[in-house]
């Protein structure tokens, strides 16, 4: 197969042979590097390079091209290589010319353009590769390869594959899928010297294939996350079992994860544990673009992962593919095993399969699942066609399918923006007249202006079904009941929010759907039976804080959960403080070190 492409396209002969000369001097080992003035001819690359199946990292154009301006050529683009990434290569000071800024925001809202690049102007240009170099990066996500880190080979509708790139994506383990009967997947057998497991049921998770790493058969979440050095128990790298924390923190979604960054980095000794995988319902987003900071945009996989990194280094311990089961108040003392007399724990936590850990305070972030439709032909195809929540990592899968998605919010709208770069159609069933009160207006736009996205309003789905695999989703009109069906090959449900919150204490307050009660609304209810006030994050049990979309009243953003993950560290530590000022008064001698 040919080299990956990147072009750029410029009028101006000195700003293209700049831009052509950097690409060459950093990126030409690994890449093809072909400028061109003339936009036809351009198009006309681009499109041999689709017939051919070669691949095509990155297109850089000028806005202003003549006959095939840059962004008619860009939205070209979009449809031949939907992995491509695609920008407006624009001279430095061009965003304070009204019509070039125009033309970028345009660009941006209407989905042409991923984003700007400014033109190189020296030698070497280092903020100019390194734009380049997250273009790129971004792109080889997207690849899927038989030589990855990891490779998986498996049926191409089989729901436990399904399940399996869905682990791996949303934890940040970079990997390819190869169909098991295709030649890329009868070669990585073959390289393996395995090439009867192709008769094998389940897929097989390959590690380092290129490198001959060892091969799992139809493994567990656990097994997957061990092999790749994520903790699945208490046991920690040095053989020693946690048995307490100062913290625990009870899912890794944004809050939690933010929660452990701020924690770990002032000392206190955290452990999270996550029963499904690294970043909540954010880490399935395909493109976060209004996170603060990241103007490019982001992977909600590619976030989760930095905040686990950044909380790793810090000290924090993980533990995947568990879930807390209980946590009971403990107001027994346990040996001083530290020797500062106040290390006391005052909460007991079960975690699934591997014990039970003391903690001196919990924070709660496990967020929120979706609601499942109720709909018993549509339940039983759960993984065959019928994915609740949505997983960037079957979008490949999808490629010329009719793909349905139930939801009006961020995530739904995400979801559709991605998939439509593969699928043949996009059907957005949402419950509304319209998307104004539910989602933000840059994905709006961008959905508008797609002629592959079709909102169906005031609908909710009522049927559907398939033989072994979701062949059609039934809809209904919520004024007029009138129905109709929907061919599709996969339908991703995205409505409504349910805490899962029923395992908890009965004395943890909850409204009247299920979400924890805190703070100044605790008090209102009555539910605060200290004279101390309660933080604005901890529930009615002194020490247990909830944070992120568990709890009730709070926004439903990832910039917000993060900042609560962040604020109740605060907290944390002033109810600590209360704690062990509180144990001194207790201890004998207690009234002689106060004087």
């Amino acid at each position: 197969m040919a080299l990956p492409l990147l072009m750029v396209v410029h009028q101006d002969l000195d700003a293209l042979e700049r831009a052509e000369a950097e690409l060459a001097r950093r990126f030409s080992a690994d890449f093809r590097v072909r400028g061109e003035s003339d936009s036809v001819v351009a198009l006309q690359q681009l499109t041999r390079a689709a017939e051919r199946g070669d691949p095509v990292a990155l297109v850089l154009a000028d806005p202003w091209l003549p006959e095939v301006s840059g962004a008619d050529l860009l939205r070209t683009v979009r449809t031949l290589h939907p992995e491509a990434a695609r920008a407006f290569l624009v001279p430095w000071g061009s965003w304070a010319d009204r019509r070039t800024a125009a033309a970028i925001l345009h660009g941006m809202s209407v989905g042409d353009i991923d984003y700007y690049v400014l033109e190189p102007w020296t030698s070497p240009d280092e903020l100019f590769c390194r734009t380049v170099s997250e273009f790129v990066q971004a792109w080889s996500r997207t690849v899927a390869n038989r030589r990855r880190e990891v490779v998986v080979v498996g049926a191409a509708r089989d729901p436990r594959g399904h399940a399996v790139r869905s682990l791996l994506t949303r934890n940040g383990i970079p990997h390819a899928y190869l169909d098991r009967g295709t030649p890329e997947g009868i070669a990585v057998l073959e390289s393996i010297g395995a090439p009867r497991a192709a008769d094998a049921e389940g897929p097989l998770v390959i590690w380092f294939a290129a490198l001959g790493g060892p091969v799992l058969l139809d493994p567990t979440d656990a097994e997957i996350c061990r092999a790749w050095g994520i903790d699945t128990d208490l046991t920690g790298p040095d053989g020693d079992r946690v048995r307490e924390v100062d913290l625990l923190i009870v899912g890794a979604g944004p809050a939690g994860l933010a929660a452990a960054v701020y924690a770990s980095s002032e000392g206190l000794s955290v452990l999270c544990v996550e029963e499904q995988a690294l970043g909540g319902q954010a880490g399935t987003s395909s493109l976060i673009r209004n996170y603060l900071g990241f103007s490019r945009g982001l992977s909600g996989a590619e976030l989760a992962q930095r905040g686990f990194q950044q909380a790793w280094v810090f000290g924090a311990r993980f533990v995947l593919t568990r879930r807390v089961t209980a946590v009971e108040p403990d107001d027994d003392t346990v040996p001083d095993t530290m020797g500062d007399g106040d290390r006391s724990p005052v909460f007991v936590a079960t975690v699934s399969d591997v014990g039970q850990v003391r903690a001196r305070a919990v924070v709660l972030a496990t967020g929120v699942a979706y609601r499942r439709l109720g709909v018993p032909s549509l339940e039983a195809l759960t993984g065959s066609g019928v994915y609740y929540g949505a997983n960037v990592s079957e979008a490949h899968g999808l490629a010329g399918a009719h793909t349905v998605i139930v939801g009006g919010g961020n995530s739904a709208g995400q979801a559709a923006l991605h998939l439509q770069r593969y699928a043949a159609d996009v059907a957005l069933v949402i419950r509304t007249p319209d998307l104004s009160s539910t989602m933000s207006r840059y994905l709006i736009d961008e959905i508008e202006a797609s002629s592959t996205i079709t909102v169906v309003p005031n609908s909710e789905v009522v049927g559907g079904g398939g033989k072994g695999w979701l062949s059609e989703v039934v809809v209904a009109d919520r004024e007029t009941g009138e129905r109709r069906s929907l061919p599709a090959d996969a339908l991703f449900v995205m409505i409504g929010a349910e805490p899962h919150t029923a395992w908890l204490p009965a004395d943890v307050v909850r409204d009247r759907w299920g979400f924890l009660v805190t703070g100044a609304d605790m008090q209102d209810l009555g539910a605060w039976h200290l004279e101390r006030p309660p933080c604005a994050h901890e529930t009615s049990v002194p020490g247990l804080f909830a944070v992120g979309d568990v709890r009730s009243r709070s926004v439903k953003r990832v910039a917000s959960a993060v900042g609560e993950g962040s604020v109740v560290v605060s907290e944390v530590h002033q109810y600590l403080a209360l704690v062990d000022a509180a144990r001194r008064e207790r201890s004998p001698g207690g009234a002689e070190r106060r004087g």
